[in-house]
C-alpha cells in the first residue's frame, strides 16, 4: 500500500479530525455505488479505508510514523511470522475494527444516503465478516449485497384509509405505482415493496412506505367508528325530515324521526374505519339542532307556550 498519508491527501501533522474529515470525503466519492461505470473505484475505496484504518488507530499510526510497521500494519523489519498481510491490510485474516461513531452524520435520515452497511458490505461481502473466496482460507464467498431500503411518507386522508382507496407514488427513479392499502391500515403503518430500492450488486433494495393519516375538516375517527356532528334545523328536528349526511363513501341519505332531539346519535353501518378482517365500523351521527338568530317570526309562533317537562330534574335542582 501507498503511503497512507498520501492515500488521504493529508500531512503527516493532520489532527485526528483532519484524517476522519479526509476519509468522509473520499469515501462518499470512491463508493462504489456511486461508481458503477468506473472499474477502478471499489479498488482505491479499498485503499483509501486500509489508509483510514490505520491512520486512525493512535498506536498503529505511532508505529507508522517510527517505522516499525509498514502501511499494510506489518512489521518493517520482517520478523518471520509465517504470514503475510491479507488484501486491504489484514494481518493473519483479521478483519480491521471498523468504529461505527468515526461515522457520526455520514449516511441515514438527513444525511448523504449512503449507508456505511453497504460500504462495508461492498469491501467484505457481508456486516461484521471476514472476507470470503480466495486469499482468505479459501472459506465460501458471500452473496453480493443488496442495495439500500428507501423510505418514503405517504400522506393519506381519513376517507381514503377508511374506504382503502388506491393510493398514486412516484418512486426516486420517476416511476409511479398504485397502493392498494392494507386493511386495517393505521397511521405509521409500513407497507414494504420488493425490489422498489436501490440497485445493488446483488439486486436492488426495498422500498418502506410509511402512511400518514390526515385528519379530515368535519369526520373524526373513534376506534373503528367514525364520528360525525350533523347541524340540524328546528323544523327537521321538530317534523322529522331526510337529510343528506357526509360519509367516507360520499353522500347518503338519513331520516329523522319527528320530535329528534339535538345530541341524539344516529347510527349508519359500515361506513367507518377498515378493520383487519376486511369489515369496516360505522359512522355516528350525532344530531345538533340549530336555532335561527333573531327570527321574529318564530318567536311569535312560541309566544305563550311553554314546555310542561322538567328537564334537569335528574340533575336534583
Amino acid at each position: 500500500m501507498a503511503d497512507p498519508y498520501a492515500t488521504l491527501g493529508v500531512a503527516r501533522s493532520a489532527s485526528e479530525k483532519d484524517i476522519k474529515s479526509a476519509y468522509r470525503k473520499l469515501a462518499k466519492e470512491l463508493h462504489p455505488d456511486r461508481n458503477t461505470e468506473n472499474p477502478n473505484a471499489a479498488e482505491r475505496f479499498s485503499e483509501v479505508t486500509g489508509a483510514y484504518d490505520l491512520l486512525s488507530d493512535k498506536d498503529k499510526r505511532a508505529k507508522f510514523d517510527r517505522g516499525e510497521i509498514d502501511a499494510d500494519g506489518n512489521p518493517s523489519m520482517g520478523f518471520g511470522y509465517g504470514h503475510t498481510a491479507g488484501p486491504g491490510g489484514f494481518n493473519g485474516g483479521a478483519q480491521r475494527g471498523f468504529r461505527t461513531e468515526d461515522f457520526e452524520g455520514f449516511g441515514g435520515a438527513g444525511g448523504d444516503g449512503i449507508d456505511i452497511g453497504d460500504i462495508f458490505e461492498g469491501l467484505f461481502g457481508g456486516r461484521g465478516g471476514g472476507m470470503g473466496g480466495a486469499g482468505m482460507g479459501g472459506g465460501r464467498q458471500r452473496a453480493a449485497p443488496k442495495g439500500a431500503n428507501v423510505q418514503y411518507k405517504l400522506g393519506v386522508s381519513l376517507t381514503d384509509a377508511a374506504t382503502r382507496a388506491t393510493q398514486r407514488i412516484t418512486l426516486s427513479d420517476g416511476k409511479t405505482i398504485d397502493l392498494k392499502l392494507p386493511a386495517g391500515v393505521e397511521d405509521g403503518t409500513q407497507m414494504r415493496l420488493a425490489g422498489k430500492g436501490e440497485a445493488g450488486p446483488g439486486g436492488s433494495g426495498d422500498a418502506i412506505v410509511i402512511i400518514t393519516i390526515q385528519p379530515h375538516a368535519w369526520i373524526r375517527r373513534d376506534g373503528d367508528n367514525l364520528r360525525l356532528d350533523l347541524p340540524c334545523s328546528l323544523d327537521e328536528a321538530v317534523h322529522g325530515a331526510k337529510v343528506r349526511v357526509p360519509t367516507a363513501d360520499g353522500a347518503v341519505m338519513l331520516t329523522l324521526a319527528p320530535g329528534t332531539s339535538s345530541g341524539k346519535t344516529l347510527r349508519i353501518p359500515g361506513k367507518g374505519m377498515s378493520r383487519k378482517d376486511g369489515t369496516r365500523g360505522d359512522q355516528l351521527v350525532t344530531i345538533e339542532v340549530q336555532l335561527p338568530q333573531g327570527d321574529e317570526d318564530l318567536a311569535k309562533r312560541l309566544e305563550g307556550w311553554r314546555d310542561p317537562r322538567n328537564l334537569r330534574s335528574k340533575f336534583g335542582v
